[in-house]
């Protein structure tokens, strides 16, 4: 495959390049989804539809009334259960839950990982990466000087760019991390294409 532009998590999709395909209940709707939900998502993995499941995971700022911490764990266990049995890799939300967040990836290890969004400290990436863990960065990355320390660490063979809900394009996502990460664009997108191949074709 030649190197495209790989966005690893967009609520905007463009057709351009690739945009994974993900299928997951998101942490925000714990505790109130519908007791058959999980099993219409264990169907719509069976079809195929899906290259991983996501994004799921942890939003302790989140965590409240319905969606309650315990909520979202059970949540979160049960959708890493489905994963694993599928052997497909994750695409996580985690929000001031990042030790809760390992630690449940610790009891399951799923295929793959990759924290989309990633805003958090070097220290954390840093226990990702010695996991085998990927990190996926956007648009809020470049408002953090402690996050873009973190991508700057990251190594290129786990590291991933994303839209998620911004409007910026993703060419404008990859320029602005390949300038602070002192590579050429081209360099960026042969690395994220590797990492996808990786992951999603030859996993």
């Amino acid at each position: 495959m030649n190197p495209v532009y790989v966005n690893i998590h967009t609520h905007r999709s463009t057709g351009r390049g690739i945009e994974l395909r993900t299928a997951g209940i998101h942490p925000w709707e714990a505790g109130r989804i519908d007791p058959d939900e999980l099993n219409r998502l264990a169907a719509e993995l069976d079809r195929g539809d899906a290259q991983a499941v996501g994004e799921i995971g942890l939003d302790f700022v989140r965590a409240t009334g319905n969606g309650t911490r315990q909520a979202q764990i059970e949540l979160f266990r049960a959708q890493l259960t489905l994963a694993c049995e599928r052997r497909l890799p994750v695409v996580l939300h985690c929000v001031r839950a990042f030790a809760e967040t390992m630690r449940l990836l610790h009891e399951q290890e799923p295929r793959a990982v990759i924290f989309h969004g990633f805003i958090g400290s070097h220290e954390q990436a840093r226990q990702a990466w010695e996991k085998g863990y990927c990190l996926s960065f956007g648009e809020r990355t470049f408002a953090s000087p402690r996050t873009i320390e973190a991508m700057q660490n990251t190594p290129l063979p786990q590291l991933f760019l994303e839209t998620d809900e911004s409007e910026t394009p993703i060419e404008t996502i990859y320029a602005r991390a390949a300038a602070l990460l002192r590579v050429t664009t081209g360099e960026l997108q042969r690395a994220t294409t590797e990492n996808y191949e990786r992951i999603f074709i030859h996993g």
